[in-house]
C-alpha cells in the first residue's frame, strides 16, 4: 500500500505542520500498519514538478508533459490535508488554486482521494466556492475536524462524511511528568504585521500577560512552536525580542528540537498558554491544560467540539489579558484536560472507521 500525504511536511520548521504530517500518518497506520508513506508540499522535490505554482499545474493539466498524473497514479491512496486550515480562499487566490489544481491532477490519475480532517472554509468568492466544490466532489471521503466546517461543506452541496477532530490526537502521547508551571507560547506570526491581528496589540497582550502571571505567583517559561529558521514567523526570534524588553529579567526560553521534543516539553507543564493552535493541541493531546489565544476561526469550533472552552479571541475580546487570567485561575480548566483528550480520541475513532471503508 503506497500512500501520499499532501500539504503536510514531516520536516517542517513549523511544529504544527509536522504534527499534521505525523498525525495523518499515525491515523492512517492504525488502518494500514504496513503502508509506505510519502509527503508532498511546497519545497518538496519528490514529485516530477513543484506543486506551489498554479500556472505550472494548470499547464500540466492541459499537456501532461511533466508526468505528474502518471506519478500520482503510482499511489494507492492520496490523503489531502490542505495544510489543516488552507481549504479556504482567505489566504489568497494562489494558495487555494494550487491546492485545488493538485486535487484535480489526482482526480485525473484515478487514485483514490481522501480529504483528511481539516478546517473547511470560509470561501468568500464565487471562484473559491466553485473550486472547493470540485475538490470535494473528487474525494471518496471528506472529513471535517469541527462542526462549523461541516456546516460550510453542506452549504457547498457536499456534506462531509465524518465530523472528527485534529489528527494530533492520533500521535502517541509521552508520559506526563510535571517539572514546569506555565509555558507561554509567543507566536512569530502574530509578533510581526499580518492580516490576522494588530501586531502591536498582540505584543502588549503577551507583555501584560507575562507580568500578570508573575505578579500572581506563577513561574513562566517561554516556548517556541516554530523551530529556528530564516522565515519571518520564527517564534524564537519573537521570543528574543520579547525578552529584550524585559529590563534584565531572564525567563527560561525553550526552543524545541523536534515534534517529539515539544510534546515532551508541554507534558512537563501545569499549563500552556498558546498563540499557535497546535501548541494548544499538542498540550491537550498529552493531558496538559491549555488556554488558546485565538486569531482565526479555526480555533474555537475545533476546541469546543472536544469539550474545551478555554479560548480567548484576540480579535474580539474586550480585555484578553483579564479573560486569560480568569481561565488560569479556574480549577475547572485544570480538571478537564484528560476528559478532553478522551473525547478527541473517540471522535478520531470515527475517522479510522471511515478510512477502513475507503481502500
Amino acid at each position: 500500500m503506497r500512500i501520499l500525504i499532501l500539504w503536510a511536511d514531516d520536516r517542517s520548521f513549523n511544529l504544527g505542520v509536522r504534527a499534521l504530517a505525523e498525525g495523518t500518518e499515525a491515523l492512517a497506520r492504525q488502518v494500514w500498519p504496513d503502508a509506505e508513506f510519502s509527503f508532498l508540499t511546497w519545497g518538496r522535490r519528490d514529485a516530477p514538478m513543484p506543486v506551489g505554482d498554479p500556472k505550472a499545474l494548470l499547464r500540466e493539466l492541459a499537456t501532461r508533459r511533466r508526468g505528474m498524473v502518471r506519478w500520482l497514479a503510482g499511489f494507492d491512496l492520496v490523503l489531502d490535508t490542505r495544510a489543516g486550515d488552507s481549504f479556504a480562499d482567505i489566504y489568497g487566490r494562489s494558495r487555494h488554486a494550487a491546492m485545488s489544481l493538485l486535487a484535480e491532477l489526482v482526480r485525473r490519475s484515478r487514485t483514490v482521494l481522501v480529504m483528511c480532517p481539516q478546517t473547511i472554509g470560509p470561501f468568500t468568492t464565487r471562484l473559491g466556492r466553485l473550486s472547493a466544490r470540485r475538490s470535494m466532489s473528487s474525494a471518496r471521503l471528506v472529513m471535517a475536524r469541527d462542526s462549523t466546517s461541516a456546516e460550510r461543506s453542506g452549504q457547498l452541496h457536499r456534506r462531509v462524511d465524518v465530523v472528527t477532530t485534529d489528527v494530533v490526537f492520533a500521535i502517541q502521547a509521552p508520559p506526563r511528568r510535571v517539572t514546569r508551571d506555565v509555558l507561554l507560547n509567543i507566536s512569530g506570526l502574530l509578533w510581526h504585521p499580518s492580516p490576522h491581528v494588530d501586531h502591536e496589540a498582540y505584543r502588549r497582550v503577551v507583555h501584560q500577560l507575562y507580568a500578570r502571571l508573575l505578579a500572581s505567583g506563577r513561574q513562566v517559561s517561554l516556548l517556541a512552536h516554530v523551530l529556528e529558521s530564516d522565515f519571518a514567523d520564527n517564534d524564537g526570534q519573537a521570543i528574543r525580542a520579547f525578552v529584550k524588553d524585559l529590563d534584565g529579567q531572564k525567563p527560561e526560553v525553550i526552543i524545541p528540537s523536534s515534534l517529539a521534543d515539544v510534546r515532551r516539553i508541554v507534558a512537563s507543564a501545569n499549563l500552556v498558554i498558546g498563540s499557535r493552535m497546535h501548541a494548544c493541541l499538542n498540550a491537550l493531546s498529552v493531558g496538559t491544560p491549555a488556554v488558546a489565544l485565538a486569531y482565526s476561526r479555526k480555533f474555537e469550533p475545533l476546541l469546543r467540539d472536544i469539550g474545551w472552552t478555554a479560548t480567548v479571541n484576540l480579535r474580539g475580546a474586550d480585555d484578553p489579558v483579564e479573560e486569560v487570567m480568569g481561565m488560569v485561575a479556574s480549577e475547572a480548566v485544570a480538571e478537564r484536560a484528560s476528559a478532553t483528550a478522551d473525547r478527541a480520541h473517540a471522535l478520531l475513532a470515527l475517522a479510522q472507521d471511515a478510512l477502513r471503508k475507503v481502500a
